[in-house]
């Protein structure tokens, strides 16, 4: 049976017959066990074209392998070679490779020629490839006198490299003597055959050193030529007598400096050839002079270049097309273009080529009886001849084998014996190169044998092919049949793919793909099989990937990856910069989830990628980084169109550092006028890098240039060079110009002065105006320097005038100026205000009316009118002592006004002024008025003397301001309950002579607030509270006495020690059995046996209420205000230190007066008084506890 393994596949159907893979006639790269026997195999050789080091021992590789092992000969030249009689030649032992001694003796040049390997064993020979030996060469180069070259500047040059044939060819780069590679550029570059061109010369190309260097990569040298010396002159520097002895033709080349179209340097001619094989590199130049330098552009005619594999090197100047093809052939034409014209050169090309496989004989192993067939296949240009060769002789003359049959490219075995055993080598060949392959025919009988180690583990990522191997061998070709966890039946499901080369592939693997799966190989002479495991893994995710970030410069970011993956699996996360490695620097750092950068930099922006790797998988995800930055700073300052009033600026802008440059900003510097100091000029579009400038004359410019973008703005640019404009005439004149007298007799004219930019021109000064605006006169002028101020004295008092102020300058005048109009000096007002009237609104306000003056009178602008008044006497005490006097001026020409804040029941006197700049005219005649009475302040203090069991007394003193005549005082009072709520209000009325008062039968032991205040016929004033308590009966106040002795004993209190820790703990036991929902024993207690001492009153009618947990622990209130009705409203209220007393011990003073007052508490006021003025002070606890 013939075996071969097609690289198809077959897929399992579950209507098909058992999964068996039938693999008819042809296995392709069969790979035979090597306990078994068979014909040789080349497996290493050197390269056909082999250049060696001539300083190094020669070695001329040839491995091979085979059962038995082969052994190995040679040929040199197609002869036999025979190492034995070569001292220097040896062969490694179990291999052919052949090593040649020429370090100790012996040239390299004795051992070029052509070898060939062939290893051979019973079975047959395989014979290796033409190896052709030849050893690099790196000659020097030829002495040669190099004469100077001087030529015009403008014209074109080449400088010849022509460096010596070497083996491999040199590389070509032209250094100075310094070593340093000569700079490159459109203008000049170095051509494919290693000259040196010029399109044009420049003088900056004059130098000495123009050196050719040849590099021989094979050998490690340089080879150097001799300096070139070139020296570039222009026309204008030639004298007289040089010029008339010599002639063009002296010169290199006699082309014109000037300006001419291009011209080809290379390749001459208006078309050319290139052959080229394929899969080389295609190289097209075209080197273009002219003056300016000409640019090259590449077409291809009727076609477009590849895309992918198309570069431009040299400036354009050369077309590289790699791998090239057949279908690259066709004509390419290049363009050389300048402003004078443009020129073309076609390059016809041809792509020929060496022989390549289409198929390529295979190895055969084939079972006694068994066909098969070798296919050798090749293709080029032009086509090439196929040959075969038996054990490495040619089959025309190999010993004869029935079972073969030779049919061009291919050999056709029929049932094949043991003897049909041979190697076969197949020679493809054109003019451009050969191929040559080895492929043997093995009959063999062998049961099957399976190759992949038993009890295989695979893990897989779920969702992921999985490829379970079975590599085996037989002869005849086994058939394969694949069975999952020990079932009885072969898989068959759709869900697998059988590969020929007995590989079970499951495309998606899922969870339930795990477990064990076995291969049995079987043929006519026996059966094997393999088990191998499966496991299937979670794939790795990235569930949080690092994010596009934008960072300033100095600023720290960091990016985040988190990582889900199999428990099973240890995953190695690596972050990466624009795919390599994140830079050595100790900026950034990685724990397990972060990448931080710390002091991001210009050069840390780019592409920032996670990569999670296990052993089974790895995921990526990557982020961008962008550095932003204000821009840097502009550069290359030009001033060009330099006129008297403008020029343009041009400059370079500076990076933008990622964030677009959206404005740049001008400014200027006067070094003439203010050095040193830069003035804003204009602004422009970041998009453009000129402005148009306006200037003024005689200004000695200098500008800067600044960038903004979104981030700020930068630095600014180097100054520009100075720019001084001519002088001219001012364009304007001064502003700001004012006439105003600081004396009756004289007109103070003044201007803000021109400034240096604005002069214009040396010599500033400014001529000054004026005439009177009424009168007939003639301008008066005069010329003054570059000051702010002059004065005309001698006028009228306060008449207007025409002034005008014109400014000049060496170069003329500004243009005519503006008139204003302005006043001689002021003096004081002459008459009074008349008929002043007064109206009185109310007690503390009244209306003032007066006549104004007339308008002359006043001798100046009118600042308005100033009313002084004063308070004569007061109309309740007649004192008539003058008071001081206050003032309201009212501006402009109103001739009326208010006077607020007067006293009621008072005697005022006033009179009225006019003002103007100056000062105050005379005052009008004093005018007398009344105000009438109002409510009275309240009274000056309040105190409670004499407290007894049912009277209080109570003393006061008037109000400080009664406003008026006081008509009565009245009283107000109510008690407080302990609950501090407020009983009912008795209101009584007092005598307005009376400074005390006594109230009588009030209620022992307890506390009353009084509301207090003065009345006058104009209605009530301002209230003032107090606050006291009637003593308590001698009885109760003894017992409060011998509490305080007892209280005062040690025994007594330790004994209220143990009470409060006693009840601390009861009450802790409370808490806890209360939290649990239910009453405690102590509570249930204390509601069958109520202490009348602790329980609180009720309201009403005195008698003790129940037991309240909500009343615990209510804070204190602070006092509140009396309802706006005058009501007085009960309210809540917590229990202040008194509360837990008996309410009655409260100290005293010596005159029997209340000192412990209440404190603590919100309580509603009449609405009659204000609030009182003292604060309530807190009560003696000590003194209230029982």
């Amino acid at each position: 049976m013939q075996l071969k393994i097609m690289p198809k596949k077959k897929r399992l159907s579950a209507g098909r017959a058992p999964l068996m893979l039938f693999l008819c006639q042809m296995i392709s790269a069969l790979e035979v066990p090597l306990d078994l026997v068979q014909p040789p195999t080349i497996t290493q050789q050197s390269p056909k074209d082999y250049i060696i080091d001539p300083r190094e021992n020669i070695v001329i590789q040839c491995e091979a392998k085979g059962k038995p092992p082969p052994s190995f000969s040679w040929t040199r030249n197609g002869t036999h070679f025979d190492i034995d009689k070569d001292p220097l030649v040896t062969m490694k032992p179990g291999s052919g490779t052949l090593i040649i001694n020429i370090m100790s003796e012996g040239k390299a040049e004795t051992y070029e020629g052509v070898y060939q390997c062939t290893a051979r064993n019973e079975r047959g020979a395989a014979i290796s490839n033409n190896i052709v030996i030849r050893p690099s060469r790196s000659p020097l180069w030829t002495k040669e006198k190099l004469e100077p070259i001087t030529l015009r500047n403008g014209q074109s040059l080449v400088l010849p490299c022509r460096p010596p044939i070497g083996l491999p060819p040199p590389i070509i780069f032209w250094m100075d003597n310094s070593f340093q590679r000569l700079p490159q550029s459109e203008r000049v570059s170095q051509g494919l055959n290693g000259d040196l061109y010029f399109s044009n010369v420049l003088p900056e190309d004059t130098r000495e050193d123009y050196i050719c260097y040849a590099r021989f990569n094979h050998t490690q040298t340089i080879q150097q030529k001799q300096p070139i010396s070139v020296k570039v002159i222009s026309v204008d520097e030639l004298n007289d007598t040089i010029a008339a002895n010599l002639s063009d033709t002296e010169f290199y080349g006699a082309k014109s400096h000037r300006q001419r179209p291009p011209a080809f340097l290379t390749p001459d001619g208006n078309t050319s050839r290139k052959e080229e094989l394929r899969g080389n590199v295609l190289s097209l130049e075209c080197i273009a002079e002219g003056l300016p330098t000409p640019i090259i552009y590449w077409i291809k005619e009727d076609g477009t270049l590849p895309i992918n594999r198309t570069f431009y090197r040299n400036f354009k100047k050369t077309l590289q097309i790699v791998q090239v093809t057949e279908a690259d052939s066709g004509n390419y034409q290049c363009i050389a273009k300048n402003a004078l014209g443009a020129i073309h050169h076609t390059i016809s090309v041809t792509v020929k080529a060496a022989p390549y496989w289409i198929i390529a004989p295979q190895n055969l192993v084939l079972s006694p009886e068994e066909d098969g067939a070798l296919i050798c296949r090749a293709s080029g240009n032009p086509k090439p001849r196929i040959s075969w060769l038996s054990n490495g002789v040619p089959i025309e003359i190999a010993p004869d084998d029935p079972s073969r049959k030779i049919d061009g490219d291919t050999i056709i075995f029929s049932k094949v014996q043991e003897r049909s055993s041979a190697v076969y080598q197949c020679n493809a060949s054109n003019e451009y190169g050969y191929l040559l392959a080895n492929a043997f025919v093995n009959v063999l009988a062998e049961p099957p044998r399976i190759l992949t180690s038993a009890n295989t583990l695979y893990q897989v990522i779920a969702n992921r092919p999985a490829l379970l191997d079975c590599a085996f061998f037989g002869s005849p070709l086994p058939t394969i049949e694949w069975f999952k966890d020990a079932k009885g039946s072969a898989l068959r499901e759709d869900i697998y793919v059988l590969h020929e080369n007995g590989t079970l592939e499951i495309p998606v693997a899922q969870k339930d793909s795990t477990g064990t799966y076995t291969c049995v190989a079987r043929n006519k002479l026996g059966m094997a099989k393999n088990d191998v495991h499966l496991e299937i893994k979670d794939p790795t995710r990235i569930i949080k990937q690092p994010e596009y970030a934008v960072v300033q410069r100095g600023s720290t970011v960091s990016f985040e990856c988190k990582v889900k993956h199999d428990h099973t699996l240890i995953p190695t996360v690596t972050w990466l910069k624009d795919h390599g490695e994140l830079p050595s620097d100790g900026r950034f750092t990685v724990d397990k989830d972060h990448l931080v950068v710390a002091d991001v930099s210009d050069d840390d922006g780019g592409t920032y990628t996670c990569v999670a790797n296990t052993t089974l998988d790895n995921v990526s995800a990557s982020a961008v980084l962008s550095v932003v930055d204000v821009p840097n700073p502009p550069f290359d300052l030009e001033m060009t169109d330099q006129l008297d009033r403008s020029v343009q600026l041009s400059w370079t802008p500076g990076d933008d550092n990622n964030s677009p440059i959206t404005k740049f900003i001008i400014e200027y510097e006067d070094a003439m006028h203010e050095p040193g100091l830069w003035h804003h000029q204009t602004e422009v579009p970041g998009t453009q890098t000129t402005a148009q400038l306006k200037l003024s004359p005689y200004v000695n410019y200098s500008f800067r240039v600044m960038a903004e973008n979104n981030l700020g703005r930068s630095l600014p640019s180097e100054a520009s060079e100075q720019y001084l404009t001519k002088a001219a005439e001012p364009d304007k004149n001064p502003t700001a110009v004012e006439g105003l007298g600081s004396e009756p007799d004289n007109l103070v004219i003044t201007w803000k002065p021109l400034n240096g930019f604005e002069s214009n021109g040396p010599g500033l000064q400014y001529k000054v105006s004026w005439r009177q605006k009424d009168g007939d006169d003639e301008w008066t002028s005069v010329v003054v320097a570059n000051v702010s101020k002059y004065i005309v004295s001698g006028t009228p008092t306060f008449v207007p005038y025409l002034i005008k102020v014109q400014a000049l300058n060496d170069a003329g005048f500004a243009p005519e100026p503006a008139v204003v109009m302005g006043h001689s000096g002021e003096d004081l007002p002459m008459v009074a205000p008349g008929n002043v009237r007064v109206n009185v609104v109310n007690s503390t306000l009244a209306e003032v009316h007066w006549d104004p003056v007339p308008l002359k009178s006043i001798r100046g602008h009118l600042q308005g009118y100033r009313i002084y008044y004063w308070k004569a006497q007061s109309s309740l005490t007649r004192n008539r002592r003058h008071l001081e006097k206050k003032i309201l001026t009212f501006q402009g020409s109103k001739t009326h006004g208010m006077l607020p804040g007067l006293e009621p029941f008072s005697h005022y006197s006033l009179n009225v002024r006019v003002v103007n700049g100056k000062g105050e005219g005379p005052a009008s005649a004093d005018k007398v008025f009344n105000t009438p009475e109002g409510v009275p302040s309240a009274p000056s203090s309040l105190k409670i003397v004499n407290p007894t069991l049912d009277s209080l007394t109570l003393e006061w003193e008037p109000p400080s301001h009664p406003n008026g005549i006081l008509t009565e005082y009245t009283l107000k009072y109510q008690p407080i309950n302990s609950t501090h709520e407020l009983g009912p209000l008795v209101d009584l009325k007092i005598p307005a002579n009376k400074t005390r008062w006594t109230l009588k039968n009030l209620n022992f032991s307890t506390r009353y607030k009084f509301y207090f205040y003065a009345q006058t016929a104009a209605g009530s004033g301002s209230q003032i509270t107090e606050e006291a308590i009637t003593t308590v009966d001698e009885g109760k106040l003894a017992m409060a006495s011998r509490q305080v002795d007892i209280a005062t004993q040690g025994w007594f209190i330790g004994l209220m020690c143990a009470v409060a820790l006693l009840i601390l703990i009861l009450l802790i036991v409370c808490f806890i059995r209360r939290n649990k929902g239910g009453k405690y024993p102590v509570k249930e207690k204390e509601d069958a046996h109520a202490d009348p001492e602790i329980q609180p009153m009720k309201e009403d009618d005195g008698t003790f209420g129940e037991y309240s947990d909500a009343e615990d622990h209510k804070p204190l209130k602070k006092g509140s205000r009396t309802p706006s009705d005058r009501t007085v409203k009960k309210e809540d209220s917590d229990d202040s230190l008194v509360d837990y007393g008996e309410g009655v011990n409260g100290q005293f003073n010596e005159d029997g007066s209340f000192i412990g007052q209440y404190s603590g508490k919100k309580e509603k006021e009449p609405a009659e008084g204000n609030e009182s003025s003292e604060a309530p002070s807190p009560v003696n606890a000590m003194n209230s506890f029982v």
